[in-house]
């Protein structure tokens, strides 16, 4: 997108006067030298794969390493057992988060939303939503318009890479998108809905990225669940007028400040954290013991 700023983006909406998921549309189909309509086609596209994603998940499947998997199972079928501490949304969106991450650590189909190890946290809020609210597909597609647009104005002022901002620029970033979607789905305006991810983004700063034996595994599934959780939460703080001391594009700007000053051992090198404690170097010896 030739946005460069989340207030440009809002600048864009109120001298155009459309709809602020229409504008990042018609964007990306200039700059991509696609129709609105192929445009749709493909975010369309991209929706039926993570609703398939979350159909075809497999509760026996585990990963290589054998440290993930059933997980989502376990809590999809605990929701059922006995009323979450959270409540009933919140564990099904607890159990979408898990499920879709391990999918991806088990090697299946996902959406990079925006990254594979983040992949969890936009489904894991947009597809229990729209099934609560019986949503139609049209109106859940201008919603992942509206985190497109948050997302690449991340990436173009900061970064999404774990390699290069820490876990705060996936699980952040992907957090982030969720918020400011799900307010566009519950009848918030563009600018609660970047309020929303402001909070949801800030919460998350520093977040490092220390996979266990250097795979996209632990911590990573379960730190999808915060990341929806979290966007969530921020979405409803949002929705009731709270707003975001720091602007959303300062805090972007932030987080790029934070991953620039990490150690690189907490950059996905899979050296530093979790990764360096005791129990994640006898991992790593087990499952990887040429290394």
């Amino acid at each position: 997108m030739s946005f460069q700023s989340i207030q440009e983006m809002l600048n864009a909406e109120k001298q155009q006067g459309l709809p602020l998921w229409q504008i990042i549309m018609e964007e990306d189909a200039r700059e991509t030298g696609i129709s609105a309509e192929e445009s749709k086609a493909r975010m369309s596209q991209l929706w039926g794969a993570m609703r398939a994603a979350s159909r075809e998940y497999e509760d026996s499947l585990r990963s290589t390493s054998g440290l993930v998997g059933g997980d989502g199972a376990r809590m999809r079928d605990g929701i059922k057992q006995h009323e979450p501490i959270c409540g009933e949304f919140i564990g099904l969106v607890i159990a979408q988060a898990l499920q879709m991450a391990e999918s991806n650590a088990c090697m299946k189909r996902i959406v990079a939303a925006p990254t594979a190890g983040s992949c969890g946290v936009l489904p894991a809020v947009l597809l229990p939503y729209q099934s609560k609210h019986n949503i139609p597909d049209e109106r859940m597609l201008e919603s992942l318009y509206i985190a497109a647009g948050v997302g690449q104005i991340i990436a173009t002022r900061a970064c999404i890479s774990g390699a290069e901002g820490g876990c705060q620029a996936e699980i952040g970033s992907a957090s982030a998108m969720a918020a400011a979607a799900v307010v566009y789905l519950a009848g918030g305006d563009s600018d609660q809905s970047m309020q929303a991810g402001a909070i949801a983004l800030k919460n998350l700063l520093g977040l490092v990225c220390d996979p266990v034996a250097g795979l996209v595994e632990v911590p990573c599934v379960k730190r999808n669940v915060i990341g929806a959780v979290n966007a969530l939460s921020a979405a409803d703080m949002a929705l009731c007028g709270i707003q975001s001391v720091i602007p959303f594009d300062e805090v972007i700007d932030a987080m790029r400040e934070v991953g620039s000053q990490m150690s690189p051992g907490l950059r996905e090198t899979g050296e530093g954290g979790l990764a360096g404690s005791p129990t994640g170097i006898k991992i790593k010896k087990r499952v990887l013991p040429q290394r």
